[in-house]
């Protein structure tokens, strides 16, 4: 991950020309049991891998949010906070939506938020399985939760990023993304129950290797009957 935030800070420096206040970062995850019981309030195993998001991110003192994203031909948004925002509907630039997403349920719950230059790269295969969506949300909440000294729990980020990628992204997911993306730890995994949200650590038998395999099939859970 060392190089992959050297890049995310190095762009953040070319683009804004100052360093960030923070940076933060998120896993992406596989799961080992319990497939579509996440939205249908079962029980999932996921645990975390090591692919991860990072954002770098700085609060401004002003309303603006200027956001670039460096896997994306370093791509540029920008929009102001004190708005209500809108989803972007060109699908080249859907990764704004995630962005966008956080901040607004993040306002409309009472979080106090405000102005923000924010550099995100990643290294998790988008549309393979592996939550680069969750990654970022998780990735972009802890930047939040720090920036702006948020009081919360990681279970309370989890449950922001699935509001945001319910209720703005457009994608019924359940829970389990972005809670072993808060909450993921090396050599475990997470038994998750769904209805409950209660979950307890699983510690992975130290001779144990998860090997991924990437179709690469791609699939795209917001344009689906998911």
């Amino acid at each position: 991950m060392d190089s992959l935030q050297y890049r995310a800070q190095a762009l953040f420096v070319t683009q804004f020309d100052y360093d960030p206040d923070l940076v933060a970062w998120a896993p992406g995850r596989v799961n080992l049991i319990g497939e579509h019981t996440d939205y249908n309030d079962g029980f999932v195993l996921p645990c975390a891998i090591n692919y991860h998001t990072v954002v770098c991110a700085a609060a401004r003192t002003d309303a603006l949010v200027r956001v670039v994203a460096a896997d994306y031909g370093d791509a540029f948004d920008e929009f102001d906070i004190s708005t209500t925002l809108q989803s972007d509907t060109d699908p080249a630039r859907g990764w704004v939506n995630y962005v966008r997403g956080m901040l607004q349920v993040a306002r409309t719950r009472g979080y106090p938020v405000g102005g923000l230059d924010l550099v995100i790269a990643g290294d998790v295969p988008q549309g393979a399985g592996l939550s680069s969506s969750a990654s970022l949300e998780m990735a972009l909440a802890e930047s939040f939760r720090q920036l702006f000294a948020w009081s919360v729990s990681s279970k309370d980020l989890a449950l922001l990023g699935q509001a945001a990628e319910n209720d703005f992204v457009g994608c019924q997911c359940g829970i389990m993304d972005q809670y072993i993306a808060a909450t993921g730890r090396a050599n475990q995994a997470l038994l998750i129950d769904c209805r409950s949200l209660e979950s307890r650590p699983v510690t992975l038998p130290p001779d144990t290797q998860i090997v991924i395999v990437n179709s690469n099939v791609r699939r795209g859970l917001v344009d689906s009957a998911y």
